[in-house]
């Protein structure tokens, strides 16, 4: 029996090919019926399809309160520090980060949790419980405009969320993946702005390139920046640059019961689909916005940057022997090659 969303779908296709991202869309945001829309939830671990950081403990937030208190720093220690998080989820990193802001900072700290997810926000209510008590923490819609503000703009997996287009270099000519009644299929495609940046990035094109393309990305990244009037801007995510994701030939992919392939096209709404984000267009567009200083690391050399590991590990020491081993079960994940923080990207920004 096929899900209200597939009927959709299949009436959808009907019609003629839809484009992998109309796909990626419908299966992610649909209002009712979408992987990130559902009203029952939960998804992420507990929901058994993928797990982030944060499942592996508080260290990503302890982290970012640090970075955070030296961008306050930096802005000469405003009263008022605002911290807004688009595609915030569970509200876990907030939480987090909240716990481990501290003296002065802490009493700065403002977090705004953005996410029209109804699971999402049952879930961080509960999160963010004590800090939506004392007004330091408070929830905005997705169509709530905005205010000005001096802090920091932080996204965790939000970029490779948005739905985007595969396409692919056959050795004559571009085409991209759409589905049909048949299944997906690989279809010519007209010379547009994604294929003339595909082409601006390598020497020379080969059979197999490919990438993806997120036609919204200027939208949103012009959305997130432009009420930060200082401050810094930074997002955490998979991807790399454009060159390496062309040569790779990046696609989409599907989570689903903690194992990732590349069917996009089934259970649709029933599991996460996600795609590479290319550093190399999102550094030029938060440029563009008039963002100094772009930089992208990958988080395992960001954590290990920035954080006090020889103190922290000297600290848990005095913890339980459970607690101590959970985390540093974190921080081997976050820091060790071939584990969570070889896999993801941090990009940062500073807003003058």
């Amino acid at each position: 029996m096929n899900s209200p969303l597939q009927d959709i779908l299949q009436a959808h296709v009907s019609r003629g090919p839809l484009p992998a991202a109309e796909v990626m869309a419908l299966a992610l945001y649909h209002p009712e019926h979408g992987y990130y829309r559902r009203a029952e939830g939960p998804w992420g671990f507990e929901g058994k399809d993928y797990y982030t950081a944060l499942d592996l403990g508080p260290l990503l937030g302890q982290t970012l309160a640090i970075r955070f208190k030296a961008a306050w720093e930096r802005l000469d220690r405003p009263s008022l520090f605002t911290v807004l998080e688009p595609g915030a989820g569970r509200g876990w990193l907030g939480r987090d980060l909240l716990q481990a802001a501290e003296g002065d900072f802490g009493a700065a700290l403002r977090y705004v949790h953005r996410d029209d997810n109804p699971a999402a926000r049952r879930a961080a209510e509960e999160a963010l419980a004590p800090w939506l008590a004392t007004k330091q923490a408070r929830f905005l819609n997705e169509t709530e405009p905005v205010l000005p503000f001096v802090g920091a703009v932080m996204s965790n997996e939000l970029f490779d969320a948005l739905p985007a287009q595969p396409w692919r270099w056959d050795g004559q000519r571009w085409v991209k993946e759409v589905l049909t009644e048949g299944g997906p299929e690989w279809h010519a495609g007209e010379a547009c702005e994604a294929t003339a940046w595909f082409e601006s990035q390598t020497d020379g094109l080969e059979l197999g390139d490919g990438s993806i393309w997120c036609e919204a990305l200027p939208h949103v990244v012009k959305e997130l920046t432009s009420p930060l009037q200082h401050g810094l801007f930074l997002a955490i995510d998979y991807g790399d640059q454009a060159s390496r994701l062309l040569a790779k030939g990046s696609d989409l992919r599907r989570f689903t019961q903690h194992s990732v392939d590349g069917a996009w096209h089934e259970q649709v709404g029933q599991s996460d689909l996600t795609a590479d984000v290319d550093f190399t267009r999102l550094e030029g567009l938060l440029s563009a916005e008039g963002l100094q200083e772009l930089n992208h690391v990958d988080l395992s050399r960001w954590i290990r940057s920035h954080a006090p590991l020889m103190d922290w590990e000297q600290g848990w020491m005095e913890l339980p022997t459970a607690d101590r081993m959970k985390r540093m079960e974190n921080l081997l994940q976050l820091t060790m090659p071939g584990m969570m923080g070889a896999r993801f990207r941090v990009l940062e920004g500073w807003k003058s």
